[in-house]
């Protein structure tokens, strides 16, 4: 199953990752690996609710894209 993921690095220098696809799929690590590893786990944890397990199971985007814009 692949699902898109969000990683951001806050003020702090923690990386913020989320799985946007799935309701409270959100998690933060010091490091990117500790980040995704926990992400990994969350997923497992939020698959296990049918709503979301449903989801995931129909996510089948054939491009998906994301950027970051400046605003003015």
């Amino acid at each position: 199953m692949k699902l898109p993921v969000v990683i951001e690095r806050d003020e702090d220098g923690f990386y913020v990752v989320e799985c946007p696809l799935l309701r409270g799929c959100y998690t933060q690590g010091r490091t990117l690996e500790e980040a995704l590893q926990r992400l990994k786990e969350v997923i497992n944890l939020c698959l296990e609710e049918a709503e979301n397990f449903e989801i995931a199971k129909d996510y089948n985007p054939e491009e998906l894209i994301f950027s970051v814009m400046e605003s003015g």
